[in-house]
């Protein structure tokens, strides 16, 4: 690793690359909740997807020798997730979150399922660009590795933040969610609105369950997520439902993800499992803050949660 050949100095560098490694399920992930909650419904669900993203791009990037195939399978596969979840939580009366839970088991119970043949074969996985090229130092060069499936994640942010701001579709997207009963009144179909918003919030995080298999980590495991469906819904109430917010607050929880191997590389061993927590520690740690009512309903849809 970087950090074994350039002592202390290498934390900070692989801090930063685990940062440009490990954000981008955060970001696809939470950019799809973004886009979900604004129309006013909430996807626990993306935690199964995100696992059967990453199944199915490992498997057919295994099958098809393709990983780029693979991505697009798995975002295929979150959009059959979520139509069925879209299908079930627009009903009358229906709760969102439990329908969001019965979908992370069967999301995750299909993933596990259908898995198991490929946890030992390895797929071909996705290409890095070089952007260390300048540099003589390896390690250096390892760092700046990045996936062009992260890039893609960090032009959509801005693009999303453009579309829900500058654009018709998303002015009738924060209508719904802030005020059925008006875009009702305006004719716009509440029901059509949240079930594209559902749908193509569910094809992000299937897409960010394919970088973790053809990426980073790169291999297909039944622990691969390690719960990071479940933060991006905490990130997106850290972000204020804003998608450059996203962005930032990906970055955030990924440097936080890599601050545990960065110190054991130097052999830092001590509070091992405490470092390698620190995801976990941030989230709970945006949940106490946010819980003010005052804080958590600032730039929240006005229907978010509700069975409006």
């Amino acid at each position: 690793m970087a950090t074994e050949a350039l002592g202390w100095w290498g934390v900070p560098l692989g801090i930063a690359a685990g940062t440009l490694r490990g954000s981008a399920p955060f970001l696809f992930v939470s950019l799809g909740e973004c886009l979900t909650e604004k129309s006013g419904k909430i996807n626990l669900g993306l935690e199964g997807t995100l696992l059967m993203g990453a199944m199915s791009a490992y498997a057919i990037s295994y099958v098809t020798q393709s990983p780029w195939l693979g991505v697009l399978v798995a975002g295929l596969a979150g959009i059959v997730l979520g139509s069925i979840h879209a299908f079930l939580s627009l009903q009358p009366k229906v709760n969102d979150i439990a329908v969001g839970i019965a979908m992370i088991i069967f999301g995750s119970g299909v993933a596990f399922f259908f898995g198991k043949p490929f946890i030992q074969p390895v797929a071909p996985q996705l290409p890095a660009l070089e952007f260390g090229a300048w540099s003589s130092q390896p390690q250096v060069q390892s760092a700046l590795e990045i996936c062009p499936l992260f890039l893609i994640g960090v032009a959509i942010a801005p693009l999303m933040q453009w579309f829900f701001q500058s654009t018709r579709w998303g002015l009738l997207i924060r209508a719904v969610g802030d005020s059925p009963d008006a875009a009702r009144a305006m004719g716009i179909s509440i029901f059509k609105i949240r079930l594209l918003c559902i749908i193509t919030g569910s094809f992000l995080a299937g897409v960010g369950g394919s970088y973790l298999s053809l990426f980073y980590p790169g291999t297909w495991t039944e622990r691969i997520s390690g719960g990071q469906g479940l933060m991006a819904v905490a990130l997106v109430i850290f972000a204020r439902w804003q998608p450059m917010q996203c962005l930032y607050a990906s970055l955030l929880f990924g440097g936080a993800q890599a601050i545990g191997p960065a110190l054991q590389s130097v052999g830092v061993t001590s509070y091992y499992y405490l470092f390698n927590a620190s995801p976990y520690i941030l989230t709970l740690a945006i949940m106490i803050v946010t819980c003010s009512p005052k804080r958590t309903l600032r730039g929240a849809p006005g229907t978010l949660g509700s069975s409006h």
